[in-house]
């Protein structure tokens, strides 16, 4: 019965996810650009690493807020975070820091799988994909 109820909300919810980790993430990308409530030592360099992913997070973010391109903005949103779990919180690490909870990457793992399942899943049916009828998200 539960399950009966809850189908029919199935890409209702999952739009809401896909917008919501999708701005989530796009702000994490404008922290890093603009200095947004971050101390200035934070604010990455220009054409660095740390610059590079913060222009992956704000654009890939609001693409995939906005389903458009979803699966390969998602694509490249999931790689990112897969980097920056192995470079700057797992750092190939045995014992305690090869665990999430202790080396703080639970958010960088858990944004990294959330989007590779949107990369498959792609925009869903409330999406700049859909509307623009553009075809982008569908699979050969």
């Amino acid at each position: 019965m539960f399950a009966r109820w809850l189908q029919p909300k199935t890409e209702p919810a999952y739009a809401l996810l896909r917008i919501v980790i999708g701005l989530l993430f796009a702000f994490h990308g404008m922290q890093g650009l603009f200095g947004i409530m971050l101390p200035p030592e934070f604010k990455p360099h220009l054409w660095t690493q740390g610059w590079f992913g913060s222009v992956i997070e704000l654009v890939a973010g609001l693409l995939v807020a906005g389903g458009l391109f979803t699966r390969c903005a998602a694509f490249v949103a999931s790689g990112t975070m897969l980097v920056a779990y192995v470079q700057f919180h797992w750092k190939f690490q045995f014992g305690a820091q090869f665990f999430p909870a202790a080396n703080q990457g639970e958010p960088a793992l858990m944004y990294c799988l959330i989007f590779l399942y949107m990369a498959c899943k792609g925009t869903g049916p409330f999406g700049l994909d859909r509307v623009l009828g553009r075809g982008m998200d569908k699979l050969p």
